[in-house]
């Protein structure tokens, strides 16, 4: 009898407020986790991905199908995809299932519904505070396995407000057994379950990303002189689509770049008129939350303008400060300094600014 898995990867995320499956863990989004163990699992033969139908350009190179509108249609247009006779149906929220795990339930599902469950370990009460036997309960995991025949005699019934399917499997009369289940085997359903879970995998992830940017001087007398967020009163500015403030823009890079997000010119090209004459302080804010989006957060941040003019020093705790507040963090976390170039090449005849920026990525613990 062949194998395959499905691994659901499809919901909202809306308890966890972000999208918890694409959080990185260890160096892997949280839903990769959970398909590498089932894709290398020796009696696995095929493992189909489902996620939303917007998402599925992001699962390049994996089997992927368009969830539905709830967990019972993701899990049957997953189910449908396979070719084995025996299917396991899994969590793409629960990242640490061990090959042992996976293997009690495929023995116990080729025959009926099979799940795994670890006993209740907590007191339990109800709402209107009644002991229960916590004895009796047992708390739910996957991945939870049957043949195909029995879950597509399930999976197209219609039931309501199912978070489980071995009760589908219950409710459509095809037998279900429990196996040995393992208190490794969380769910990310919170942060401080994903906090749980980095602390399994090591420290947080460190990254870091460079930026760099360089500016000719406008022809525009007029044009104002942007510099880390700051004006200045040097006349004429920088020539750019945007407001050019050479200093953003390579801070904004490096942290796009810390993450391997693309650049500045793929976020806001400047063909956009959108973008015209557009503060760049917007640029960075935009980098500094997908790098939050991503699960990550900005610790540091190092940058060096190169100029003749305008004396940017004088005003560095107003850049630093300004900085600082589009990334959310503490001014002592951004370092500003100038140089010249001492009057060699292009900058050095102050035909025009330059700057380079370090950002410093860590995995957060916390939203």
């Amino acid at each position: 009898m062949t194998v395959s898995a499905v691994l659901l990867c499809a919901g909202s995320s809306q308890r966890f407020g972000r999208d918890k499956l694409a959080l990185s863990l260890g160096g892997r989004p949280v839903w990769r986790w959970a398909y590498d163990a089932l894709v290398s699992h020796p009696e696995i033969h095929e493992v189909i991905v489902v996620t939303a139908p917007e998402r599925l350009a992001e699962f390049d190179g994996v089997r992927a199908v368009a969830g539905g509108t709830d967990r019972q249609q993701s899990s049957r247009n997953g189910v449908e995809a396979c070719n084995g006779d025996v299917v396991l149906v899994h969590d793409g929220a629960r990242p640490f299932v061990s090959p042992d795990l996976i293997s009690r339930v495929i023995a116990g599902a080729r025959e009926l519904g099979c799940g795994p469950a670890v006993p209740v370990t907590d007191t339990i009460r109800t709402a209107n505070l009644e002991l229960v036997n916590r004895e009796s309960l047992r708390a739910m995991q996957t991945p939870q396995g049957a043949p195909k025949s029995a879950w597509l005699t399930a999976l197209n019934h219609q039931f309501c407000g199912m978070t489980d399917d071995l009760s589908l499997l219950q409710a459509a009369g095809i037998p279900i057994e429990l196996v040995e289940g393992d208190p490794a085997n969380i769910k990310i359903t919170t942060e401080s379950d994903y906090a749980t879970a980095l602390g399994r995998v090591g420290a947080p992830e460190i990254r870091t990303g460079f930026g760099y940017d360089v500016h000719a001087f406008s022809d525009d007398p007029d044009r104002p002189m942007w510099l880390g967020g700051v004006e200045f009163d040097h006349r004429p500015g920088l020539m750019g689509h945007s407001d050019a403030d050479v200093l953003l823009h390579a801070i904004a890079d490096a942290l796009l770049g810390a993450l391997a997000l693309g650049d500045i010119g793929v976020l806001f090209p400047n063909t956009d008129p959108a973008f015209k004459d557009k503060r760049s302080k917007a640029f960075v804010e935009e980098a500094a939350r997908r790098v939050r989006e991503r699960g990550y957060r900005c610790t540091h941040v190092d940058a060096t303008v190169i100029a003749e003019v305008p004396k940017v020093m004088v005003r560095q705790a107003e850049i630093r400060a300004a900085i600082a507040e589009m990334i959310g963090i503490s001014p002592d976390r951004v370092s500003v300094k100038a140089t010249t170039h001492e009057r060699l090449g292009s900058l050095g005849r102050a035909e025009g600014i330059a700057a380079m920026a370090v950002a410093t990525v860590a995995q957060a613990w916390e939203s």
